[in-house]
């Protein structure tokens, strides 16, 4: 989380300073997190790293609070305004601290800030299609999605056969891929073969294209009382 908050960080301050961030890590991108992290981190101890990362955090987004929201940034993917930048980085950021929850067995509590996290999953539903190599379906599906306050979201123009309905935590969670849409504890519905084909792929992070969680192998940890 840290390392691609100082990659965001670069991409705020302008091309330059991107590129020489990718000059000194992509070498080790396809090596793996823990490779990757030595390659920019050396041996730093992982305390000291998130110490680090909490420090840095607050001040990254003051930056960004202060930019152009529609100005365009660089990043490994497509590339981004400031405004979807930041919402992405907020993305990450959720999707992993769902897996911390699962392990805990902890039932999380999510607000409507969450719509930052959905409006990116929607957003990137041509991208989920692109990065596995093939063409997006048109019509884009309507998205409907009850919010943790209980209020409607919608995206999209309205369709009978070709649309996602359920609760914005679940659709979350199958965009960022911390979920199959085929768990027992999953109750989002994609109607019409579109959504569903989306559903079973999406992707709504950069990078090479990643197969989703099999059914039953990200769900929350049962603790023992």
């Amino acid at each position: 989380m840290h390392l691609f908050n100082i990659a965001a960080d670069d991409a705020l301050k302008g091309d330059d300073a991107f590129a020489a961030f990718c000059t000194k890590i992509l070498p080790d991108m396809a090596k793996g997190h823990r490779p990757l992290q030595r390659a920019w981190f050396g041996e730093t101890p992982a305390s000291d790293t998130y110490a680090a990362w909490r420090e840095f955090y607050p001040e990254m987004t003051r930056r960004f609070s202060a930019a152009d929201p529609d100005a365009r940034t660089k990043w490994f993917g497509p590339d981004m305004s400031v405004r979807s930048c930041i919402i992405a980085r907020q993305m990450e950021h959720w999707a992993h601290a769902q897996a911390i929850y699962d392990a805990l067995g902890v039932e999380r509590v999510n607000a409507d800030r969450l719509k930052n996290v959905a409006h990116i999953g929607v957003t990137t539903y041509s991208w989920s299609f692109k990065v596995n190599s093939v063409a997006p379906p048109k019509p884009k599906p309507y998205v409907r999605l009850i919010a943790p306050s209980g209020g409607v979201w919608e995206w999209n123009e309205p369709q009978d056969d070709n649309r996602i309905d359920g609760p914005a935590e679940d659709f979350c969670q199958v965009v960022t891929q911390c979920r199959n849409i085929g768990d027992a504890d999953i109750a989002l519905k994609a109607t019409g073969d579109t959504a569903e084909h989306w559903m079973r792929i999406a992707q709504c992070f950069a990078g090479p294209p990643e197969t989703p969680p099999a059914v039953g192998t990200r769900t929350k940890t049962k603790v023992a009382p």
